[in-house]
Order: structure tokens, then sequence, then C-alpha cells
């Protein structure tokens, strides 16, 4: 199964995405966006539990969209 989450927040640059998922990074302080930076990690590694994958595309400026494909059907 694959499942498209959008957002319209600030994008990330292209640079930054292999950052996103780990835990704890942030890409700004907490001044400027709330948040712990473990949200994407938490994601992950339930992805990774269950032989999924999670993959962004994103512009900075218009948003993001975070592709997650799951399998289907029981191992």
């Amino acid at each position: 199964a694959l499942i498209r989450v959008s957002d319209n927040g600030i994008g990330i640059d292209t640079r930054h995405l292999s950052r996103i998922f780990a835990p704890f990074q942030r890409l700004h302080s907490r001044t400027h966006y709330a948040g712990t930076g473990i949200g994407l990690s938490i994601v992950r590694r339930v992805l990774d539990n269950h032989q999924g994958s999670i993959r962004v595309e994103s512009t900075p400026g218009e948003g993001s969209h975070f592709l997650v494909a799951l399998p289907v059907g029981a191992p």
C-alpha cells in the first residue's frame, strides 16, 4: 500500500532531506518552530519494523509530500 501525506508547511531544502529522519535533528531553532525533532524518526522506525519505507519530496516555501509504502498482507 502506498500512502501520500502532504503539507503546506515551510518545505525542506534538499540538502537536509537525509537529516530529517534522524532522532532529535532539527532544521530550525525552537524559537522559530515548535517540536522535538523526534516525530519523523519514530515514523521511520515503525516503518522499518514493518518492512515499509518512507520518502519525502519537498520544495522550500511550498511544503512537503511524504510517501509511505507498506507491504500488503502478512509476511
